[in-house]
């Protein structure tokens, strides 16, 4: 393939579940990037390829598509629109001139649509804004409108980015239009976006005849080549064969390499090619000891290009090998030593997690991330791959500035139907919420929006959740670090222990369930320390649900046809993220999630406790 003298590179970015990714395959499948007979063009979501991604239903990881239109390749990057995965749209921005900013008709610009455009204004990119879903029957187009351009007047410090243009989507359909339609059922293609791409992102191509440079923005590992060095050819160009130098931020050179095989993207997948020139996003294998923020560059000219900014992240949690009895029954790897290692690879491509050694445990790791479920997601990966561990609760990244204590807060946006107003700002008012703002429509129900401390607003979601019967919806923004504020003192009810290791029986659950809600079924397996339900007053309690009825001589035990169980309450990671105290750990093992104390026997957990008077 020759070097391609027109290349737009553009990142989709957008809130969650406002149609990035619906949008990019319309974007794939109208420029026929595959056969009619592929299984592709019958497929929702085709760049979500992982499991998780498909479960959950949002995106996790930034991806690279491309696609040609005319004779220019236009360049794709799909980034994930929940604040906890931000590390990930940090990582790629620098790879674009554009992007694609998509906002929802009816819900408007919430938290992390702030987020992304305020990075993307840093990085003076080009900002195409596409109204999504025009066809919802809530829609209000002009109030999105409106609101969308108040929020670009409070970022924008430069008056030519207040000149974006607008363009009207139903991404589902694969519809844009520039102008908004009379009527939904009006024919039309996805071509009005390539158009506004060609027109308003510049083309990448430049200083071709320039030393070569590139940073690394990511990498991907593959079985026979190794690392595959990621990035975007800033200056010059690049031929299989050729050897560079790796240079790090600091100006250091890092060692020479040569360059064994190299590819681009075409569609969703990599074509290997033997040069490419400016502005190509490339992978570029035969570099082994690579980071991402570090540079590659032409041997004769070393210099690095600045390094990739990230977000610090604002929570903490301990994680340690598993010692519950039942994992070595459960999973593949069980040891301190496996689970650092992997651990330390993840955070090599998963910019927004940190690892140190935790200081009261020799064994065990502090992980940081961004949030619950940037922690949630990493925990059920591991899982998934084998690897069992125990973790324990969650705490806020704390940093003391002049003698004094800080700690994150955030900015929640908070949409309820009216009915749930006065709930929500009771529990907010409990762990000192501070309303900024509140609004009401007809169409989307109550908007407020709250500033509220990070460990203050631990556990709040699924609160609200359970309050509201799920008809809340939730949108976090980190603020930054603000003095500390007092703790919310609300405690969460006591729990219920297993007395004994054993077999759930029903007629022991029937017991548990007249003193709280359960966790168990019936013949699941249980072990000591274990917490198999939840009180509804303070304390915890120690029962035996693996108890049975008793053989008498005038009485047998009977099958317990007669007890009716409820069903058991099963909490997912985040949700025990959430649950848990300081004196529990999260038990997780590839086939089952538990919940435990740290200290298993009851008389080693009074002893502590009176140690710790």
């Amino acid at each position: 393939m020759p070097i391609l003298k027109d290349i737009r590179n553009v990142a989709v970015i957008a809130h969650v579940d406002h149609g990035k990714t619906t949008l990019v395959d319309a974007l794939l499948k109208q420029t026929h990037t595959f056969r009619d007979n592929q299984d592709e063009m019958t497929m929702d979501r085709i760049m979500d390829s992982n499991d998780l991604e498909r479960e959950k239903g949002i995106t996790i990881l930034s991806k690279n598509t491309s696609v040609f239109y005319g004779n220019t390749k236009i360049n794709i990057v799909d980034t994930p629109g929940h604040a906890d995965f931000g590390g990930e749209v940090e990582r790629v921005l620098n790879m674009v001139d554009g992007v694609l900013l998509i906002v929802d008709a009816a819900e408007g610009p919430l938290s992390q649509t702030k987020f992304v455009l305020k990075k993307a204004l840093e990085y003076k990119l080009k900002v195409i804004l596409i109204i999504n879903k025009i066809d919802r029957k809530d829609q209000q187009v002009k109030k999105v409108l409106a609101d969308t351009e108040n929020l670009f007047l409070s970022l924008v410090d430069d008056p030519e980015l207040l000149n974006f243009p607008t363009i009207y989507c139903i991404g589902r359909d694969g519809k844009a239009f520039k102008q908004m339609p009379e009527s939904m059922d009006e024919l039309a293609c996805i071509n009005p976006v390539f158009e506004q791409i060609l027109e308003s992102v510049p083309n990448a191509v430049n200083d071709i005849d320039k030393p070569f440079q590139m940073l690394v923005s990511n990498f991907e590992k593959n079985e026979y080549l190794g690392k595959l060095a990621v990035g975007r050819i800033t200056k010059g160009k690049i031929s299989k064969g050729m050897s560079v130098s790796l240079v790090s931020s600091d100006q250091k050179t890092k060692g020479n390499f040569r360059v064994e095989r190299m590819y681009v993207n075409e569609g969703i997948n990599k074509v290997e090619v033997t040069e490419a020139g400016s502005g190509e996003i490339v992978y570029l294998a035969g570099i082994s000891a690579i980071e991402i923020g570090q540079t590659l560059t032409d041997i004769n000219c070393q210099v690095a290009l600045p390094m990739i900014e990230i977000t610090p992240p604002t929570l903490k949690a301990s994680f340690g090998p598993n010692t519950g009895i039942f994992a070595k029954d459960e999973a593949r790897f069980l040891t301190s030593r496996e689970l650092k290692a992997r651990l330390h690879e993840e955070v090599e491509t998963n910019l927004g997690l940190k690892i140190e050694d935790d200081p009261n445990d020799a064994i065990r790791v502090l992980v940081s991330g961004r949030g619950e479920l940037h922690l949630a997601i990493l925990i059920e990966k591991l899982r998934r791959e084998g690897y069992a561990m125990e973790v324990g609760k969650p705490e806020v990244i704390l940093k003391t500035i002049d003698g004094k204590i800080y700690e994150p807060f955030n900015e929640m946006i908070i949409i309820t139907p009216e009915e749930y107003v006065g709930t929500i700002t009771a529990e907010l008012g409990k762990r000192k919420g501070e309303m900024i703002d509140m609004s009401t429509d007809d169409k989307t129900g109550t908007r407020m929006t709250y500033k509220i401390s990070e460990k203050n607003g631990l556990g709040l979601r699924n609160a609200l959740v359970s309050a509201t019967k799920g008809t809340v919806s939730i949108n976090t923004l980190f603020l930054g670090y603000e003095p500390k504020q007092e703790d919310n003192k609300k405690e969460r009810n006591g729990v219920m222990i297993s007395f004994e290791t054993g077999k759930a029986l029903s007629f022991g659950l029937d017991l548990a369930q007249h003193r709280g809600t359960n966790f168990i079924d019936p013949n699941e397996q249980v072990y000591e320390g274990q917490i198999v339900g939840l009180r509804p007053v303070e304390g915890d309690l120690e029962i035996n649900i693996c108890k049975g009825k008793h053989l008498t001589n005038t009485r047998s035990s009977g099958n317990d046809d007669n007890i009716v169980l409820a069903p058991a309450v099963k909490y997912s990671i985040e949700e025990s993220l959430d649950f848990i105290n300081s004196d529990e750990l999260i038990d997780v093992t590839p086939k089952n999630i538990r919940i435990r104390k740290k200290i298993l026997g009851k008389i080693d957990r009074v002893r502590a406790e009176r140690q710790n008077r």
